[in-house]
């Protein structure tokens, strides 16, 4: 195992809408066993999934709307306001949509928007999904995602094109790591100042990363540019929050030195 080396957090975000926009954040606040605020906390059914609210059990994404299968989701320009509950959708800069997602009309003001829109891209029905604590994550776990920058870049060098960070749509964007370093941090525990964190998995990636988040268009392959040089396709780690603190852009993170028996 090579030194840690001095790494901080280079981005923040959350993810308020499965398949929706990327919200930056200048801090955090990190809670024992939860995701980021609102991360994930809602998600749009494409066609009866059987989820239920009031018994949530985690689901495979392809039950929702997602950029694996839906890269036009990426076009739109959301934003969740945490204090109202509302959603407003943008397309080509023009609000198209807008609604308090914890409640029925608000709820079906965003369905009707997908219904209408996109009719001839969806399953079925959509319906705006949400549970009080659920996360719509791709684990079953409650999980932060975390992305090395550096293996990004080593990514760009693979697919010879740039490549957008948030194609990776991460929780946490960490500089200062070498490259796949984050391999290494399996079952280590991330300090962040009072926060910590306990590495549970490396992400396995899947289409979504092929798709530009500014353009919509899915333009590279990387899960097969990662298997081809790699002999697998992950890229990043889950970790859970094992102790809450706040944290906020520029923090140091480092990793613990593990416990010798």
């Amino acid at each position: 195992m090579s030194p840690a080396p001095s790494a901080q957090i280079a981005g923040i975000y959350r993810y308020p809408v499965k398949g929706l926009t990327p919200e930056p954040l200048p801090s955090a606040a990190l809670s024992a066993g939860q995701t980021l605020l609102s991360d994930r906390r809602y998600a749009i059914e494409n066609g009866p999934s059987g989820f239920d609210p009031a018994e949530p059990k985690w689901m495979p994404k392809p039950h929702f709307l997602m950029l694996q299968r839906d890269e036009w989701l990426a076009a739109l320009q959301t934003h969740f306001d945490d204090a109202s509950h509302i959603l407003t959708i943008r397309r080509n800069g023009a609000i198209a949509a807008q609604g308090d997602l914890e409640t029925a009309e608000g709820r079906a003001a965003i369905e009707q928007f997908f219904a209408r829109t996109f009719a001839g891209a969806i399953k079925g029905p959509p319906k705006v999904l949400t549970s009080p604590g659920h996360s719509f994550s791709d684990v079953a776990r409650k999980v932060v995602s975390i992305i090395n920058l550096a293996s990004l870049r080593a990514i760009e060098n693979m697919v010879e094109q740039p490549v957008h960070p948030l194609r990776f749509r991460a929780n946490l964007y960490v500089e200062g790591w070498p490259a796949w370093h984050e391999f290494e941090l399996l079952d280590r525990t991330l300090a962040i100042g009072e926060a910590r964190l306990k590495v549970v998995k490396r992400i396995t990636r899947c289409a979504a990363v092929n798709v530009d988040p500014d353009t919509a268009a899915r333009d590279l392959a990387i899960p097969q540019a990662l298997m081809r040089r790699l002999g697998h396709n992950e890229c990043g780690i889950y970790a859970e929050v094992i102790t809450g603190g706040s944290i906020s852009v520029g923090d140091a993170i480092a990793a613990e030195q593990p416990v010798l028996l």
